[in-house]
């Protein structure tokens, strides 16, 4: 059975040279989170953009690495982002890779959403753990 958790978290993003050096590549940043709630701790990753021509049509993926506590569970593990927007309608999809928990985190499992409230981010992250040993 799932355990649902959420939070806020705060995020900076720093823009980085796109990797071909081509106008139309797609933009890369580097992600640093701070994530207050059920999931405290940090993440680092990479994200790759792209926008259209079309207003409010674009997509991006991203890769990033909590390291924290969930609950009374120190540890870490990796979510895998894959977005898009289509003239303005959301879909994101935020999972859990599978086997990239270390430390008491180990076999977990879930999928997270984020919501944007007036700039502020916050999650919603249902997730399942093995019994403890």
């Amino acid at each position: 059975m799932a355990t649902h958790i959420s939070g806020e978290f705060d995020v900076k993003l720093t823009p980085q040279p796109p990797a071909s050096g081509e106008p139309a590549a797609p933009g890369r940043m580097l992600l640093e989170k701070q994530f207050r709630g059920g999931l405290a701790g940090a993440s680092t990753g990479q994200m790759l953009a792209i926008q259209t021509e079309t207003k409010g049509s674009a997509g991006y993926v991203a890769m990033e690495r909590f390291k924290g506590v969930l609950g009374e569970r120190a540890g870490s593990f990796a979510l895998q982002h894959s977005g898009t927007m289509d003239r303005g309608a959301p879909q994101l999809l935020i999972t859990v890779v599978p086997d990239s928990g270390s430390g008491q985190l180990r076999g977990i499992s879930g999928r997270m959403m984020i919501n944007i409230v007036e700039g502020k981010h916050f999650y919603e992250f249902d997730y399942t753990l093995p019994d403890a040993p």
